[in-house]
């Protein structure tokens, strides 16, 4: 089972570090658009719907790194977040949910519960 804790920590890793990049990637591109249509209700508009959905993503993003790099040191405290994280990534079809039910399926195992707690 330490195969599959190394691969769900780095799939944490890679699935999280493209989100973090999609929430920058609102960051700077709505309030973009909203400057080349040069309307000032749609650079607010754009300016603030980027800014929400970019912050969503950054905040969710960001524990499932550090739940990724905690999987791949056995911390006792990381299997707890990528738990969490799976909830949270269940809703995001289909990508997220393959990846949350791997997590279940991987992080309830009784010999991963034994060899997180032994750490």
């Amino acid at each position: 089972m330490k195969k599959h804790i190394e691969l769900l920590g780095i799939l944490n890793i890679i699935y999280h570090f493209i989100e973090f990049l999609v929430g920058v990637g609102f960051f700077l591109f709505f309030p973009s658009i909203g400057l080349i249509t040069g309307e000032p209700i749609a650079m607010g508009i754009l300016t603030i719907i980027g800014t929400l959905l970019g912050g969503f993503l950054l905040v969710l993003s960001i524990p499932g790194i550090i739940a990724g790099f905690g999987l791949l040191k056995l911390r006792p405290w990381a299997r707890i977040l990528a738990l969490i994280m799976a909830c949270v990534n269940m809703l995001s079809i289909p990508v997220g949910t393959a990846l949350g039910v791997y997590s279940f399926w991987v992080l309830m195992k009784d010999e991963v519960i034994q060899e997180f707690s032994k750490v």
